[in-house]
């Protein structure tokens, strides 16, 4: 893959970009979650954007930051395009979602969806026994589990035998990181699991 192509996050050889019809019509659909048994880390995204329901890819839409915040804290050992995703669990990394349908914003989604889906996230985590659980957006974990005052990093309590902690969101609309400390925070998560950084030296 040209690695220009990777870096905007954009459409993969042979994967061309979404139609705005083909956006419209992704609303409320799901994908389907990256995920193994007794994964080192389980990432969890808010909901599905619309870039991800059209394609299948989780932080599929052009300006998401999670690919280059993974890498860039380490967890891979080269920039990922979406369309990769299939290649985490082998790295020990998954990926899954709070709430299952898509939506073009993230504040489309409801209290209680939230809630709902944190019960379900729960129970595929005493399912799949991953070591961390890594929620990416304080917003919906705050509401999700209740917990309005939850910070970014290591939470005090642990979800179904996992530890947790919390990453900020790395969607583009999210002005309060920028690239670098947006890796700078996906690279505490990693030193804190104990996995290698597994970029290049």
């Amino acid at each position: 893959m040209p690695p220009d192509v990777a870096r905007r996050g954009g459409a993969a050889a042979g994967h061309p970009r979404p139609t705005r019809a083909d956006l419209a019509a992704a609303t409320d659909r799901t994908i389907p979650d990256v995920l193994a048994p007794g994964l080192a880390v389980l990432f969890v995204g808010i909901n599905p954007g619309l870039w991800s329901a059209a394609t299948g890819w989780h932080f599929a839409r052009p300006g998401n930051r999670f690919w280059p915040a993974l890498h860039v804290g380490g967890f891979t050992p080269r920039l990922l395009h979406p369309s990769e995703q299939e290649a985490l669990p082998a790295l020990g990394l998954g990926i899954t979602n709070m709430a299952a349908r898509a939506s073009a914003r993230a504040d489309e989604l409801s209290a209680d969806e939230l809630l709902d889906g944190a019960a379900i996230l729960t129970d595929k985590v005493a399912r799949y026994r991953p070591r961390w659980v890594a929620v990416v957006g304080v917003t919906a974990y705050r509401i999700g589990f209740g917990r309005p005052k939850a910070a970014f990093g290591p939470q005090p309590e642990s979800l179904a035998g996992a530890r947790l902690w919390v990453l900020p969101n790395p969607s583009g609309l999210n002005a309060h990181f920028t690239p670098v400390t947006l890796g700078a925070a996906f690279a505490e998560l990693r030193v804190a699991t104990g996995l290698p950084d597994r970029r290049p030296t």
